[in-house]
C-alpha cells in the first residue's frame, strides 16, 4: 500500500500525517492525533460540516471561513438569495424573484 504525507491544516499544529493511497473507501472527516481537531481529509482543511466537499471546493477562497459557512447555512435556512453581481445576500419580502443590484458602477 502506498502512502502520502500531508500536514494538519491548522497553522498552529502542522503535524505531519500519513494517508494511505488506493483505499476504496474515501475518508473525509478525520481527527488530527496531535491537536485533536477535526478536518476534512479530502479537502485538507478544517472540517466543513453541513456542506459537501464538491460544494466547498466550488466556493471562492474568501467564502471558505467558518463564519462564511455559518452565514451560508443561515441563508439557506431563511431562503435568502445572492445577488448575481455583488454576491450580497438579500431577502425577498414581496414582489417577483428578480434581483437588481444596488451597487452603482462608476
Amino acid at each position: 500500500m502506498e502512502c502520502e504525507k500531508f500536514y494538519c491544516p491548522f497553522n498552529d499544529c502542522s503535524a505531519v500525517l500519513v494517508r494511505e493511497i488506493g483505499e476504496d473507501e474515501v475518508i473525509m472527516e478525520s481527527e488530527c492525533p496531535i491537536c485533536h481537531r477535526l478536518f476534512c481529509a479530502r479537502c485538507n482543511v478544517g472540517w466543513h460540516s453541513k456542506i459537501g466537499c464538491e460544494d466547498y471546493q466550488r466556493l471562492n477562497e474568501d467564502e471558505r471561513g467558518s463564519e462564511d459557512l455559518m452565514v451560508r447555512e443561515m441563508a439557506n435556512q431563511k431562503n435568502w438569495k445572492r445577488c448575481p453581481r455583488c454576491k450580497f445576500y438579500v431577502e425577498r419580502i414581496d414582489g417577483c424573484l428578480h434581483i437588481t443590484c444596488r451597487l452603482i458602477t462608476l
